[in-house]
């Protein structure tokens, strides 16, 4: 018995070799370098990103605070990145327990007869015991590779849900503000429709007592119906506001945190600052779940060429035999097995080095999405900040254009009451009176719906308050390179 122990030692000592040994090799290949042409500076913008303040900080109506917080909780885009969260998170734990052995209890009854006892006699045998079924040894780093490849993919696929949420969080905002424009355009609809529908009455009375002929009647009639044409549009389009805001939500929004008419600010920051390029690598989620797939594809190759080499693998097992049941666990009955196994496939036609070339393959596209992420996030900031710089003029510039337009209709209207001017010169005046406030409120719209779209496009979002800390996880290549550093 003690040198039955004795030699069990000497293999477990064996064993715990190979397995200090185990994380010594990687056949990991260099980062490829990105070439994003990544600018030193935004075109005329300045500050702190806006994106570092939380959105319940960022947004002032405590109406659209409510309606978010009921989003984050309901919407079914973002549970589902939730839960895949939760899979990432379950197949990286997988992949982690590949690197420990698998230890099982087995146990067997045979009844079996052979040619060295008699053969007119059969007999039992019993065994039980613990096992370890075939524990690959990582000498060359595959398992490893693996577990890094699933982290990335972890760590993709959380970044994938704070993007969700910065879209979310702007989708229902703008939803939000759409909806209450909706209502703005219907009410200047239907105080339209009621000037429209008094300059109708009072040519019909002047045509009545054969002041004016009937065109003018009629001019004005078309004018009431068009009138009632686009109040009827704006009801549609406000009901349509609030089916999408109850999607985006996934439920029916309160009637009393909907806005019934135009809102005029939506933040309090009255400076809306990009802060650095920099910063927008590191606040973007969707630049850093592509900077996680990368470094998961060089993971890959570093379990595709481990491939190359010899997969070693363990087995070993300890516990009782014997053919009499009652004698099983008696002194004497003690068995045990441990022994390595090899497996290196001579001929493969060339699968394993085909499998290193698509490794390689899937990390250029990889790069090539990572830095088109990049630059398509530099791309959405400056378009955002291209609005930002002329919108303050636009909006100058078409409110004075509503002040000009509504003297313009108030002066021809009382001069075709004066009897100086037809009713034609009223009609034109109306039509641009309207159509000026039509266009002010679209450019007030635009104006609050660029500021959400700078919000999320800088990587606003992810953060309730501003003085929540986000923490960016290193990816595998992070902490490959930081440890050699450390060497």
């Amino acid at each position: 018995m003690q040198k039955i122990w004795s030699i069990s030692g000497r293999s477990i000592a064996v064993s715990a070799l190979a397995l200090a040994l185990t994380a010594c090799q990687s056949m990991r290949g260099p980062e490829p370098v990105v070439k994003a042409s990544i600018p030193s500076s935004y075109t005329n913008a300045s500050g702190t990103s806006v994106a570092e303040q939380g959105y319940k900080n960022f947004f002032a109506d405590q109406r659209l605070l409510q309606v978010l917080d009921l989003a984050l909780t309901n919407n079914r885009d973002l549970r589902i990145a939730a839960l895949n969260i939760q899979r990432a998170q379950q197949q990286y734990q997988i992949t982690e327990n590949n690197q420990l052995p698998t230890i099982g209890a087995s146990g067997s009854v045979l009844r079996q007869v052979t040619p060295t006892r008699d053969p007119n006699n059969p007999y039992s045998s019993y065994n039980v015991g613990l096992g370890v079924t075939a524990y690959e040894l990582d000498f060359w780093g595959r398992v490893r590779s693996l577990k890094d490849n699933a982290l990335d993919t972890y760590l993709a696929t959380s970044s994938a849900r704070d993007a969700t949420q910065i879209a979310l969080i702007s989708q229902v905002a703008q939803a939000w503000l759409n909806h209450a424009f909706a209502n703005a355009n219907l009410k200047l609809a239907e105080q339209t429709l009621k000037a429209q529908l008094e300059s109708y009455n009072l040519n019909k009375k002047r045509f009545d007592v054969g002041i004016d002929s009937e065109i003018p009647v009629r001019q004005a009639q078309i004018s009431v119906e068009t009138a009632r044409n686009d109040v009827a549009n704006y009801k549609t389009q406000v009901a349509q506001a609030k089916n999408l805001l109850n999607l985006l939500v996934g439920e029916t929004v309160p009637e009393n945190l909907l806005p019934a008419q135009r809102v005029t600010h939506i933040t309090n920051t009255n400076s809306i600052g990009a802060g650095l390029p920099s910063d927008l690598l590191n606040n973007r989620p969707d630049v850093r779940a592509a900077e996680y797939k990368l470094s998961a594809a060089g993971a890959n190759i570093g379990a595709a060429k481990a491939r190359l080499f010899p997969t070693i693998s363990l087995t070993g097992s300890a516990g009782y035999a014997s053919t009499d049941l009652n004698n099983l666990f008696k002194s004497g009955n003690f068995a045990w097995s441990i022994g390595p196994s090899l497996d290196l496939p001579i001929f493969d036609w060339g699968t394993r080095r085909a499998n290193i070339k698509i490794s390689k393959t899937d990390q250029e596209i990889a790069l090539s999405d990572y830095e088109k992420s990049i630059q398509s996030a530099f791309r959405e900031v400056n378009d955002a900040l291209a609005v930002r710089q002329n919108i303050g003029d636009r909006l100058a510039a078409q409110r004075r254009l509503v002040d000009a337009t509504n003297t313009t209709y108030k002066l021809s209207n009382a001069r075709f009451r004066a009897g100086i001017d037809s009713y034609l010169t009223v009609l034109d005046a109306q039509r641009s009176a309207y159509g000026a406030e039509q266009g002010l409120l679209l450019l007030e719209q635009a104006n609050l719906n660029n500021q959400v779209e700078l919000y999320k496009t800088l990587g606003g979002g992810v953060k309730a308050n501003t003085t929540d800390e986000v923490e960016k996880q290193p990816s595998s290549s992070d902490v490959k390179y930081k440890k050699v550093d450390q060497k």
